[in-house]
């Protein structure tokens, strides 16, 4: 324990009945969900509570971005941090216990960057890169000295194999080189482990994200790993398992465009 989920779920209360069946049937001990769209008085609190998931950590925002911890396990020392001085509603985290002992557990939205990879005539990507810079600070903070377990959509898709091609999507937002090497940085900052990437080797395929604009999303598999689980180094030996739920992507009619990931930290 504890089995952790991460999903973009892009509306949480259009898609609350394909939340309850997925934590019915998987069971995860804490699920994170990323653009929740609502307010905190708004998010359905007691729908999740009625499922088992009576602690929940929720950073909400009117219309936009939101993220939200529902934990069946309690969440401690609840925390909220905005970047960029934008006002977005971007993490959240909590202290959980784990086998390797309590640990933070951070929930993050990170921003898309719009359609344009130009800090200079693109304001979106601008702030994505500032958001990635104040990360970098915080990292190097003794905060993190102590165990740390970061989820969410990071909205980059950092190897070659975590899109469905690398040459073509080099100039495409989430895949360009400057987002890829800058994740890569954080990442070594301090030395996080990718847990998915710890349990699927490199030369394999894995996405998490596959856009609403194709047709069919299974046929054209056009998909990236926007989606991710890292932890520190002491926490990752615990991880035993994780699951990336593709076929999520079409439960419904009208499912997100991202799918979860889980991990089990045992």
């Amino acid at each position: 324990m504890p089995l952790l989920a991460t999903w973009n779920i892009n509306s949480v209360r259009l898609r609350l009945p394909m939340v309850l069946d997925f934590l019915a049937d998987k069971q995860p001990d804490i699920l994170c969900l990323q653009e929740i769209k609502c307010q905190n008085d708004q998010f359905p609190q007691k729908a999740f509570a009625e499922a088992g998931y009576t602690h929940q950590a929720v950073n909400g925002q009117k219309g936009y971005h939101g993220v939200a911890i529902v934990s069946k396990q309690p969440l401690g020392d609840i925390d909220r941090r905005e970047f960029c001085a934008m006002g977005d509603s971007r993490h959240v985290s909590a202290l959980i216990d784990t086998a390797a002992g309590p640990a933070r557990l951070h929930n993050f939205y990170i921003p898309a960057g719009g359609d344009e990879p130009n800090p200079e005539i693109n304001p979106k990507f601008r702030h994505k890169l500032d958001f990635l810079a104040e990360l970098k600070d915080w990292f190097d903070t003794p905060e993190f000295d102590a165990g740390h377990i970061l989820v969410g959509d990071f909205n980059i898709a950092p190897h070659e194999n975590d899109v469905w091609s690398h040459k073509q999507l080099l100039k495409v937002v989430s895949h360009t080189p400057i987002e890829t090497e800058t994740l890569d940085a954080l990442r070594d900052r301090r030395n996080w482990v990718d847990l998915v990437r710890q349990h699927i080797p490199l030369e394999e395929r894995v996405y998490s994200w596959w856009s609403y604009r194709a047709r069919d999303w299974e046929a054209s598999d056009r998909g990236r790993r926007l989606d991710h689980i890292w932890s520190s180094p002491a926490i990752a030996p615990h991880c035993s398992q994780v699951e990336v739920i593709r076929e999520a992507r079409g439960w419904t009619e009208k499912p997100s465009d991202h799918v979860p990931v889980l991990a089990r930290i045992a």
